[in-house]
Formats: C-alpha cells, sequence, structure tokens
C-alpha cells in the first residue's frame, strides 16, 4: 500500500500528537482544553475514516448494491460529538470558577497560591 493511501492515518497522528503536545506543554487551563478538543478530533476522525467503504453505500437493501457501509462508527461519533461539547462546557465552566478563586488561569500560578 502506498503512502497516499495511508494519509488519512497520518493526518490522525499528526493531530493526535499536536493535541498531546499542547496538552503537555502548557500550563494555561484554556490552552490545554483546545490540546483536549484537537486530540478528541483526531480520534473522531480516525473513527470516520475506518466506517469508510470504497464501493460501498449506506445499509439500504437494493438490488444494485452488494457491498455495504456500517453505520454504527458514524453514530458512535455523533454521541462522542456530544460528550465532547459537554465535557468542554464543564471544563471552561471549571476555568472560569478557578479563575474567579485565583484570579488566574495558569497553573503554576494556582499551585503556588494553594502550598
Amino acid at each position: 500500500m502506498n503512502a497516499m493511501g495511508l494519509l488519512n492515518y497520518w493526518f490522525v497522528i499528526v493531530l493526535m500528537m499536536i493535541g498531546f503536545y499542547v496538552l503537555i506543554a502548557q500550563g494555561n487551563l484554556v490552552k490545554k482544553i483546545v490540546g483536549l478538543n484537537i486530540f478528541q478530533t483526531s480520534v473522531f476522525v480516525f473513527y470516520i475514516s475506518m466506517g469508510k467503504i470504497t464501493g460501498a453505500t449506506a445499509p439500504i437493501l437494493d438490488s444494485d448494491w452488494s457491498v455495504y457501509s456500517n453505520p454504527l462508527p458514524h453514530v458512535l461519533i455523533l454521541t462522542a460529538i456530544v460528550v465532547g461539547v459537554a465535557t468542554t462546557a464543564l471544563g471552561l465552566s471549571l476555568t472560569v470558577r478557578i479563575h474567579e478563586a485565583y484570579g488566574s488561569v495558569e497553573e503554576d500560578e494556582i499551585n503556588e497560591m494553594d502550598e
């Protein structure tokens, strides 16, 4: 298989590593949430690309088609997107509360205030 056939996997790996790097390297809580969202998006792209079958159609019985795609990965990703939006909203609301309590969203400054 050539490199172009694996392009979606390379895209997923690059997105995942960017999200992981932002999550680990940044001290700002909002940037950490953005990194988590980028990481999450890479997983969404991975599942959606795995559910695609070349030459297949939706699973609607028709005598013209013999190969069908499985809709389950796409349905799971729709659910995961909703959970991701809820998680992001919760994370941002906690960040707002932390900012109100400590006056900062930088992890180092918050740890110094706690000690």
